[in-house]
């Protein structure tokens, strides 16, 4: 068994591979951005490619309570498009 990366949805909580969640980062300038590499520096979030678990981080803004400010819109977009994928 290849060795697999786990990480959490902030959304359902559940443990998955890390590259089959999308990473969000807040860098040390405070810049938010989507990081479909996974390797950029700075605090990441990560969620699931599912629309419930989008959905739900935007109604509950948990992306906002995680990175402790608020979430530019086109964060929420881009997620969106990554979803799709």
């Amino acid at each position: 068994m290849k060795n697999e990366t786990l990480r959490m949805c902030i959304a359902c909580r559940q443990m998955k591979d890390k590259r089959l969640l999308i990473r969000v980062v807040k860098n040390k300038e405070g810049e938010i951005f989507v990081d479909p590499t996974g390797k950029k520096g700075g605090r990441g979030a990560y969620i699931c490619k599912e629309k419930v678990c989008l959905d739900k981080i935007k109604k509950q803004k948990i992306l906002n309570k995680t990175f402790k400010c608020e979430i530019p819109e086109t964060i929420y977009q881009n997620l969106e498009i990554e979803c799709k994928e």
